[in-house]
C-alpha cells in the first residue's frame, strides 16, 4: 500500500495564504496606478491573480483595504493577553515595546511599497480617509487593551497616553530601522528606542545639588 503523502502542515498553508494575498495586494496596485482606484473593481483584481471575489473577501473588506494592504490587526491574541496581564516584565515601557515587536514582525514592512501605497494616497483621497480610518481603529483598540491592563472600565486620560506610547514606539523604531539602512528586522531596534526614551523622561539633575568635594 503506497505511503500517503506528508500534511503539508500549518507552515505550508500559512505562507500560500500569505502568497495570496500578496498578489492581491500587487494587483489592487498595478490596476489602480493605470486607471485610478473609481475605474478598479474587485472583480478585476480577481481575474488578475485567478481567484473569485469570495475568496478575495477571506483577505480583505473592500478594494480599499487591498491596496493599502490593512489586516484586521497586527498584534497576536496572546501578546494582547500577556501585556493585559500586566506584563511580560511589569515595567510598561518593557511591555509596550513587546507590543510593539510583535505588531512589526508580524507585519513586515516593505519600503517600496510604503512609498507606493503612500503616493497612491495622495492621488485617491478615499486612500487617506480609510488610513486615518484604521490609525484610529488600532488607537482605540491599543486603548482599550491599556484598559483591560489598568483595571478601568472603559480607556480614559491614562490609557489614551499608553496608546499613544505604543505608537511613538513604533515610529521611533521604524525610523531607526530606516535611517540604519532598513537592514534586518525593525524590531531590532528596540532595545536602543526604550533606552532612548528613559533617557528623555529621566528626572533631571539637581542643578543646586553640591557635587562632592
Amino acid at each position: 500500500m503506497p505511503t500517503p503523502p506528508p500534511d503539508p502542515g500549518p507552515g505550508l498553508r500559512e505562507r500560500k495564504k500569505a502568497a495570496r494575498r500578496e498578489a492581491l495586494v500587487s494587483a489592487s496596485h498595478d490596476l489602480v496606478s493605470r486607471l485610478g482606484l473609481d475605474a478598479v473593481t474587485v472583480e478585476m483584481i480577481c481575474d488578475e491573480v485567478g481567484v473569485s471575489p469570495r475568496t478575495f473577501f477571506n483577505y480583505f473588506a473592500s478594494k480599499v483595504d487591498a491596496v493599502l494592504g490593512i489586516q484586521e490587526t497586527p498584534l497576536s491574541g496572546e501578546t494582547a493577553e500577556v501585556f493585559a496581564g500586566g506584563g511580560p516584565t511589569g515595567d510598561l515601557l518593557d511591555d509596550c515595546a513587546a507590543v510593539v515587536g510583535s505588531m512589526l514582525d508580524s507585519a513586515p514592512i516593505d519600503l517600496d511599497r510604503m512609498a507606493l501605497v503612500m503616493e497612491l494616497s495622495q492621488r485617491e483621497p478615499a486612500l487617506l480617509v480609510r488610513q486615518l480610518a484604521w490609525f484610529e481603529e488600532r488607537t482605540e483598540e491599543l486603548a482599550g487593551l491599556a484598559a483591560r491592563r489598568t483595571g478601568a472600565e472603559t480607556p480614559g486620560a491614562t490609557e489614551k497616553m499608553i496608546s499613544s506610547l505604543v505608537l511613538l514606539v513604533v515610529r521611533s523604531t521604524l525610523a531607526r530601522w530606516e535611517i540604519a539602512g532598513s537592514a534586518g528586522l525593525p524590531s531590532s531596534h528596540l532595545p536602543d528606542v526604550t533606552a532612548e526614551l528613559r533617557t528623555l523622561v529621566a528626572p533631571a539633575p539637581d542643578a543646586h545639588t553640591s557635587s562632592p568635594a
